[in-house]
């Protein structure tokens, strides 16, 4: 069954921005780009900017994942969740954890984002939580 498609406004705040991209008809993610050239340094953390600002409906958020092909070369990004009432411009937090400078240039893919649904949460402070399988495990609780 083909998934229906939901319509995001996207506003470019930078002559040289693009708007996202998705690759195929069944890609999660859509591409998000650079609109500046850069030098990220080993260790390095930068934002990088991408020159757009979206409008995500609300009820919904935008989620930012490495693109595989970057993070098998040592850049991840940090942060990541963007909220449907954030209009500001898309940047994106990126990290070389190579030991070599890494070029992102103009034009480049440098993430991807995934929009989804989210559920606000209404706390309730009890004495007493469930009993469940896994109980207090916290690392390697699965067993794996």
């Amino acid at each position: 069954m083909p998934l229906q498609p939901i319509k995001i406004k996207v506003k470019r705040i930078h002559p040289d921005a693009k708007i996202p991209t998705i690759s195929t008809s069944n890609a999660a993610g859509f591409d998000i780009y650079s609109v500046e050239d850069y030098e990220l340094q080993p260790g390095e953390t930068k934002a990088i900017c991408t020159g757009i600002t979206i409008e995500v409906p609300e009820g919904k958020a935008t989620f930012i994942w490495d693109r595989s092909g970057m993070g098998f070369k040592g850049i991840h990004k940090f942060a990541g969740l963007i909220d449907s009432d954030y209009r500001g411009e898309f940047k994106l937090i990126l990290c070389n954890h190579k030991k070599e400078p890494y070029q992102i240039k103009k034009g480049d893919r440098i993430a991807q984002g995934v929009i989804q649904d989210y559920y606000t949460p209404e706390f309730e402070e009890v004495e007493e939580l469930a009993d469940s399988k896994r109980g207090e495990a916290w690392n390697s609780s699965t067993g794996r």
